[in-house]
């Protein structure tokens, strides 16, 4: 006889597990925020459920409850195509994010385009604009066709490999190496799956951005998601991602006010302090209170110095100074905004990073970390990829008879960024960030805990990635080696200083 036959009135042990697809994102969402309001079963509830009663429901328990945790439900996928490196930036800079982005390592973005700002009436500074853009991808392109040379020249195909995947892997080396020289203009293209509720803070986020590119890719993401969706199967009707869920996204008055009065305060407490000398990576002591390292990281945000040299200054102001700066993180705070990235604070490793913005763009995929991003600028210099993981004592750069080339480039799209910025062009300062390469230093601040840690060391320094990630999973490890020996010995990294072989992938 069954064991069912034994069980008392009203047990189930039949569990019914199923998956669901063809229903719209806001009408599953409203389906699954039904499970706390209602005893039907998914199959009962997607059955009754139109889509004027699920944007009925969704105005009722979203906008005017708060509800937020319903839009959590409801996933959106979005293709952005033809948008700068900046803007890509901006727009990936998300905790809540999944999607992929074009590779500058296995595709020649000489052929993606670039993006031009309105520099207004001012057309020199438009034309130095164009003329930089144009010297920078002629270097790269001949970079890359003189490295894969050098590279062919060094490293001969084994005979057990493949000429088509010898060269494809010289190429994406070679591309490693030119990357530098792309300017933050070059176009790209990416898909992104998100749910309604990260894309409703995206689009708010992008709309409250200095940089028209960025404020007009917000409104787009807007339109895209409250219109028709580009529907695969055509014969199913026309469907609307989330025509309610993020229809009222605006600019963030909190963000835009708190930024502004942090930049001042930042200028006012460290005005004329030259940057303190950093190592690559600083894992910087968790020594200070909860207040100070709000107050440090609040700064942090709005200036171009180490956060150790922040800390430490914050650390010898009254408590009331140090109160005053936490104020100005709050003070704009609206009914339904979330406290800025910066109060995401407590974590005992925080990990201070000086690196090019291109390998920096690698490691901002690690999400499970409070990622606080300087704002862009060409006081940290740029990173030169002499090496590009051949080993000691090789200059690729030199060998492929580049190097001259590729300083030149470089300093003169700084300069002429410079230029631009002190211009009276329209939104002269963020049109000026366009043309900076990749290679240009940028600052930002790690917060994690120990397993994130591991991971990315373990992840990040293993002989397939980019020698420049590689080189900062590197030096993280070795910090956690210096402060923590006992728990450092467990990380299974690779050791970025050994010769590694080029050809594997």
């Amino acid at each position: 006889m069954s064991s069912e036959s034994f069980l008392p009135p009203g047990a189930r042990n039949q569990t019914d597990v199923f998956a669901v697809h063809g229903a719209d994102p806001e009408i599953l969402a409203y389906a699954m925020a039904k499970y706390s309001r209602s005893s039907l079963s998914m199959r009962e509830s997607l059955a009754e459920i139109s889509a004027q009663r699920a944007e009925q429901f969704l105005n009722t328990f979203y906008f005017q409850y708060g509800h937020r945790s319903i839009a959590d439900l409801a996933h959106v996928a979005l293709a952005v195509e033809r948008l700068s490196l900046l803007a890509a930036i901006v727009l990936v800079d998300e905790q809540r994010w999944d999607g992929q982005e074009r590779s500058t390592r296995y595709q020649n973005f000489l052929k993606s385009g670039w993006y031009f700002p309105d520099f207004g009436e001012d057309s020199g500074a438009a034309q130095l604009y164009s003329d930089t853009i144009t010297s920078l991808f002629s270097a790269y392109q001949r970079t890359t066709a003189a490295v894969l040379e050098a590279l062919r020249r060094r490293v001969p195909c084994p005979e057990a490999m493949k000429p088509e995947a010898y060269e494809r892997t010289l190429k994406a080396r070679a591309f490693d190496v030119a990357r530098y020289l792309l300017p933050l203009a070059t176009n790209t293209s990416l898909g992104q799956i998100t749910n309604a509720r990260t894309l409703e803070t995206q689009v708010s986020r992008l709309l409250s951005h200095p940089a028209a590119e960025v404020r007009d890719l917000g409104t787009k993401l807007r339109e895209a998601a409250i219109g028709p969706a580009w529907n695969v199967n055509a014969q199913a009707g026309e469907v609307r991602s989330a025509p309610t869920l993020v229809k009222y996204a605006q600019p963030n008055d909190y963000e835009i006010q708190t930024r502004a009065e942090l930049a001042l305060a930042a200028t006012e407490i460290l005005n004329g302090l030259p940057y303190a000398v950093a190592p690559v990576v600083d894992l910087v002591e968790l020594t200070e209170s909860l207040e100070v390292e709000l107050a440090a990281t609040l700064l942090y945000s709005a200036s171009h110095h180490p956060y150790r040299q922040i800390r430490d200054l914050v650390a010898g102001l009254p408590a009331s100074r140090i109160a005053e700066i936490v104020e100005l993180g709050l003070r704009h705070r609206g009914k339904h905004d979330e406290a800025l990235r910066a109060f995401h604070a407590g974590a005992s490793l925080r990990f201070d990073i000086l690196m090019d913005i291109g390998g920096f763009r690698d490691m901002h995929r690690h999400r499970r970390c409070t990622q606080i991003i300087q704002p862009l600028t060409t006081a940290h210099g740029c990173e030169i990829p002499e090496n590009g993981d051949m080993g000691p004592g090789v200059n690729l750069l030199e060998e492929a008879g580049v190097m001259a080339e590729f300083k030149s480039a470089v300093a003169k799209a700084h300069a002429a960024s410079n230029e631009i910025a002190a211009s009276k062009a329209t939104e002269a300062e963020q049109s000026a960030l366009y043309l900076l390469p990749l290679g240009t230093r940028i600052r930002s601040l790690f917060k994690m805990d120990f397993a994130e840690a591991q991971y990315i060391s373990e992840l990040r320094s293993a002989p397939a990635g980019h020698f420049s990630y590689r080189r900062v999973a590197w030096e993280m490890y070795l910090a956690l080696q210096r402060q923590h020996p006992a728990l450092a010995k467990h990380l299974r990294v690779t050791d970025f200083t050994q010769t590694i072989d080029i050809l594997q992938r």
